[in-house]
């Protein structure tokens, strides 16, 4: 089991494991490695890469410093927007409840359409997942950030726009601890929200791996791309490795390379 702070504590020598830790089990081995650092050089960009091998009870990183900082998730909010969604009864059937498409042209094409929850997360959609949260309101939204302790659990800044211009911020490896617990299903909701959100999420095979992941973007919806995510878990036979990939995304051509470098990352530490 990895958690927030224990692992952070790994890489800023603290001592204090939070109480969802388990009592009698040591923190996770932490391995730095500048060769996975070198891959976002390689690439003419600025990054980061942290893979929690769950078997192994070992945390790999490319680095100790941007490993910890904190990033608005951009879409990777899919992933608790969903969660709360199906929770509330927001959302009652990602296949069935459909969000009819408003009609306002954007420059995503696969935006511009009716959609389901599942084939919302498949695209990115974000008009429909900023529908998703004003359904879901304020306070419920308020609620759940702090019982999933997501990031720095401040969702200022408009309930549409919190995770895209707001106040909200997650670091690699707290998305890491939170994507790992919606994999172990101990998130503080029911098991059928979680079960359902891991069915949707995207998946990706590389030989007989399987890699379940969710991009970010910050700027997608606008056409000025910055900052780029990808977080997930990848399965290999009976082992699962979840990660947490951003980097810097200020030229078009490195959009396309996140889940290429994911992949490459994942190889590299024998997770695919």
């Amino acid at each position: 089991m990895i958690t927030r702070r224990s692992t952070l504590g790994l890489f800023a020598a603290a001592a204090t494991l939070p109480s969802r830790a388990f009592a009698h089990v040591a923190p996770p081995r932490t391995e730095i490695r500048d060769s996975l650092a070198k891959r976002f050089t390689d690439l003419g960009t600025s990054g980061t890469f942290v893979g929690y091998k769950v078997e192994d009870y070992l945390v790999v990183a490319s680095d100790k410093e941007r490993s910890g900082e904190s990033k608005l998730p951009a879409s990777t909010f899919k992933i608790p927007n969903s969660l709360i969604a199906l929770e509330t009864g927001v959302v009652a059937d990602p296949d069935k409840d459909v969000f009819p498409w408003d009609g306002v042209k954007r420059p995503i094409e696969a935006w511009n359409k009716d959609h389901t929850l599942r084939s919302a997360i498949a695209v990115s959609a974000v008009p429909v997942y900023q529908e998703i949260a004003r359904r879901i309101g304020q306070e419920r939204m308020q609620k759940y950030i702090d019982a999933f302790d997501y990031g720095n659990r401040d969702i200022g800044g408009g309930i549409d726009q919190f995770w895209l211009t707001g106040a909200l911020r997650i670091d690699p490896v707290e998305q890491v601890d939170f994507v790992d617990r919606l994999r172990r299903r101990t998130l503080p909701v029911s098991k059928r929200s979680q079960d359902l959100v891991a069915d949707i999420l995207p998946v990706t095979k590389v030989g007989d791996s399987v890699i379940r992941a969710k991009s970010g973007l910050l700027g997608a919806e606008r056409g000025e791309p910055s900052l780029g995510w990808m977080v997930g878990w990848a399965e290999k036979g009976g082992a699962h490795t979840v990660f947490a990939l951003n980097m810097d995304c200020k030229e078009t051509r490195l959009v396309g390379e996140r889940m290429p470098l994911t992949q490459a990352c994942l190889a590299e530490i024998g997770a695919i």
